[in-house]
């Protein structure tokens, strides 16, 4: 017996184990993103979310039935040490519409999940929303993550579309994965790898440029066009005919 009948993976060069993200700014173009406080964000985003209670359907909380049971809440979970919450704002409202967190953070394997994500009916379908996601990704590959994840609800089709326009992999669905408010829940996995970092950078950087959108503030290229050639596989939920 010898090693050519144990296949094995390739030796990954000058592997470094990436930091844990900490407390910390992102700032781009159209989003910023701080940590998330129950005092200074709690409030504000109660009200962003209006009453909206689709906003909850596919997470593990909500929806809240008042400001201080949001503030409890929020103040509950950024007490966490295991995820790590921040509140985006949109730069030209000048106000937080929603948050998302680094969870499931794994230095030891290189790997990262975005999730948690909350997002107020004034921000979703912005380009502060995907420049949010775009900040997060770009400081997990930078620091030296391999692996960059997105899980959620396989019956999220909204989500799982928007894993696939921001670039991120179809890998399969995990069936019966959790019990969610009493209610079964198969997860679906997405996830981007170091690899393909540079050609989604630079889609993104593209797609958020001022120059990709006319007057009306219409996109000329749409970003799912430009993470197409990037993607290792797509979802076949997702598939038209």
């Amino acid at each position: 017996m010898t090693h050519k009948d144990h296949p094995r993976g390739p030796i990954v060069e000058n592997w470094k184990v990436p930091p844990q993200p900490g407390h910390m700014i992102l700032s781009g173009r159209y989003a910023r993103l701080e940590p998330l406080s129950a005092d200074a964000h709690a409030a504000l985003l109660f009200h962003a979310f209006d009453g909206d209670e689709t906003v909850w359907d596919y997470m593990p909380v909500g929806p809240f039935a008042s400001a201080a049971q949001f503030h409890r809440w929020m103040r509950e979970a950024t007490a966490r040490d295991d995820i790590l919450f921040f509140a985006i704002d949109d730069i030209e409202m000048g106000a937080p519409g929603g948050f998302a967190s680094y969870l499931r953070i794994k230095p030891e394997a290189g790997s990262i999940e975005v999730g948690f994500i909350a997002m107020a009916p004034r921000l979703q379908r912005t380009r502060a929303a995907t420049e949010a996601i775009y900040l997060m990704m770009k400081w997990a590959f930078e620091a030296g993550y391999r692996r960059f994840e997105w899980k959620c609800d396989a019956l999220n089709t909204a989500s799982r579309r928007a894993a696939q326009r921001l670039g991120l992999s179809y890998e399969g669905v995990f069936r019966q994965a959790a019990v969610v408010k009493g209610r079964n829940r198969d997860t679906a996995w997405f996830a981007a790898i170091d690899s393909e970092w540079p050609a989604l950078d630079e889609a993104f950087r593209f797609w958020l440029a001022p120059s990709n959108f006319d007057e009306r503030g219409l996109q000329r290229e749409a970003l799912s066009d430009l993470t197409r050639l990037v993607r290792a596989t797509d979802d076949p939920a997702l598939r038209v005919g």
